[in-house]
């Protein structure tokens, strides 16, 4: 008999050699009919897996992230099998998962709308069929031998399979090279559908050869997909990029690639949004720094960037120097916090920087605002004495929870610990992740935990907002570090007299400007708040002998901060104001021969929601007081 250790710490006894499922069922029926896959010992592995030996074991779920994975990874096979039968002469290349389900790179001839449908088809019957999913491990002659008639398998075995095992994975007459984990069978994925279908480059290179990329989402019951796809066609409607178009927000252009411009009325709701963020930032005692985009190669050495984060960073020479682009604002960071000897009576120094950033995403991930190669977050960093943490973090929780209330958003939290690619003494990856689990505890609220999701050098909580429909975002986050003090050999001077490491707390609250900028289109459904809305009063003349009062009232709204303007086209009044409508406008006022001897306005929502007639002083108030208030 083996000892199996569960997830809250009780104890489950089996026969060595049964599997990872036999566990499941011993646990519970309602658990084993969920199962997907497991975590033995903190390594992923599929659910038929034989345990040979004392464990941990965490059963996986589709409620679980790695559990939708496993999920998803799978369908993507029954889809690419699918396309191996209706296609023969496709060529594989990879099948991951993303954020929001799976898709496979293809070449083959461009897939059309009914192929689509066809390979949906083909999918329901391999589900049918229920077949067993198996994995073996071979050796590379072996593998090159099996994909000889694929190119793309035989580099991803020349390039990424060296020093790893490597898996195939079988369902019937289909075979791919994969590490998995899978589900035990093609008959768990119940509900599926193939959303859209793109042309993409092999390795995201233009050089390479165009492959065409088919995407897809699926779900353990029907149920769940229809409420997705609802979720989605709602989406769609909202889609930021589109809305960004419509209202003259935003663009992006092939000089350029994955790097947004703003457009003047994009740019009031940017500006708005930091004007915000700096008069809370200036109450809470932090004080604002920028530092340079491009910075040396040495730095980023010194910083762990160049070993932990290359892959992603744009590079250049400088009279024959090396240097890199900035991907993070940081280091820059480090370097103005060195330059004088700080005492513990400054602590905590709250430190603010919106700068600008890039990294390197390649083509075929780039969204919209959403993701993007060059952003602007809205950073700082604390320094403190290590028993400062506590009180720091929660002070940071409640600041956050304050900003997001302002957007009418809800959100979730969860924590993320140490990845097996950190830098740094475990004993203080440890001291950090203590304390952030402390404070969110004495702070009374639930988290998910995410075993190895934190940042190279420290772990972090972050914050998912929930938009309108119901997705969630994940923006703001607080990165605890102790290993930056360190690697740039930083120190304040305590109250012994003596020289002592700060902490370090990372923290941004918008996140990426730039994609908070777009999750906040969608959510308003580009019907911003007033106080973020790039043109809030619209002023309508009835005729052209109205228009000096028009630009009255304009005057006397834009002195106070208004952001108003008059339309004076010579078109009737119901398609001027279907237009205000069309254009998001908060407040349509309509001025004639009646206002003008009342001195008043006749004032209707974008919903059309009649406001009726006021003194044009009395709205003025009323604008303002929404404004301050940011209703």
């Amino acid at each position: 008999m083996i000892t199996i250790t569960l997830p809250d710490g009780s104890k489950l006894k089996q026969e060595k050699g049964k599997t990872s499922l036999d566990a499941a069922k011993g646990i519970g029926a309602r658990l084993a009919k969920d199962a997907l896959a497991v975590k033995v010992d903190g390594e992923l592995k599929d659910l038929n897996s034989e345990l040979a030996k004392d464990c941990s074991l965490k059963i996986l779920t589709f409620s679980d992230e790695e559990g939708k994975k496993v999920f998803w990874h799978t369908a993507a096979h029954v889809m690419a099998h699918a396309i191996t039968r209706l296609f023969p002469k496709a060529k594989l290349t990879i099948g991951p998962t993303w954020e929001n389900g799976f898709y496979y790179d293809i070449a083959a001839e461009p897939f059309k709308p009914e192929d689509l449908e066809k390979i949906e088809k083909e999918m329901k019957k391999i589900v049918a069929e229920n077949l067993p999913i198996t994995r073996k491990v071979v050796k590379r002659e072996e593998a090159k031998n099996l994909f000889k008639g694929n190119k793309y398998k035989l580099e991803i075995l020349e390039e990424e399979a060296k020093g790893k095992e490597i898996s195939l994975y079988t369902q019937g007459s289909f075979t791919d090279l994969c590490q998995g984990p899978h589900l035990p069978s093609t008959g768990y994925v119940k509900a599926f559908k193939l959303t859209k279908v793109s042309g993409v480059y092999w390795r995201g290179d233009a050089k390479n050869d165009q492959l065409q990329r088919i995407y897809g989402v699926a779900f353990p019951a029907e149920k769940p997909l229809k409420e997705y796809l609802t979720m989605i066609e709602e989406a769609e409607k909202r889609d930021h990029r589109l809305l960004g178009k419509k209202l003259d927000l935003f663009s992006f252009h092939d000089e350029a690639s994955g790097m947004p411009f703003f457009h003047p009325k994009g740019m009031i709701i940017v500006n708005e949004l930091m004007n915000f963020w700096r008069a809370e930032h200036i109450k809470a005692g932090y004080d604002e720094v920028r530092t340079p985009i491009i910075l040396s190669k040495s730095l980023w050495e010194q910083s762990g960037h160049w070993d932990h984060y290359k892959d992603n960073m744009y590079f250049t020479k400088i009279d024959g120097k090396d240097y890199a682009v900035k991907p993070m604002n940081c280091p820059g960071g480090m370097l103005i916090y060195r330059e004088k000897v700080h005492s513990y009576r400054e602590f905590p120094l709250r430190v603010a920087e919106v700068g600008i950033v890039h990294r390197h995403e390649l083509s075929g991930v780039l969204s919209g605002l959403f993701r993007v190669r060059s952003f602007t977050q809205d950073d700082a960093h604390i320094f403190m004495t290590p028993d400062q943490i506590d009180s720091e973090v929660s002070r940071l929780i409640d600041f956050i929870d304050y900003f997001y209330k302002n957007f009418g958003f809800e959100y979730h939290v969860e924590l993320s610990t140490k990845p097996d690619k950190a830098m740094g003494d475990p004993k203080l990856w440890k001291q950090a992740e203590d304390a952030l689990n402390r404070v969110l505890k004495e702070k009374g609220i639930n988290y998910k935990l995410n075993p190895g999701d934190g940042a190279f050098y420290g772990p972090k909580i972050d914050f998912h907002i929930k938009d309108c429909i119901g997705r969630t975002w994940q923006c703001a986050t607080i990165q605890l570090d102790f290993q930056m003090p360190e690697k740039f050999d930083l120190t304040y001077e305590g109250a012994d007299g003596k020289k002592h490491r700060p902490a370090i707390l990372h923290r941004v609250v918008y996140g990426a400007i730039e994609r908070f900028f777009g999750i906040l289109v969608e959510h308003y459904a580009g019907k911003f708040p007033l106080w973020l809305s790039p043109v809030q009063v619209r002023i309508l003349t009835v005729a052209d002998r109205f228009n000096d009062y028009g630009r009255q009232v304009e005057k006397e709204y834009s002195a106070k901060g208004i952001r108003v303007e008059v339309d004076e086209r010579t078109e009737s009044v119901s398609y001027k104001v279907r237009q205000a409508e069309l254009d998001k406008i908060n407040y349509i006022i309509v001025v004639g021969e009646k206002e003008i001897k009342s001195k008043g306005v006749t004032v209707r929502t974008r919903d059309n929601k009649i406001l009726g007639e006021m003194k044009k002083e009395a709205f003025l108030e009323r604008l303002l007081k929404e404004i301050d208030e940011k209703k």
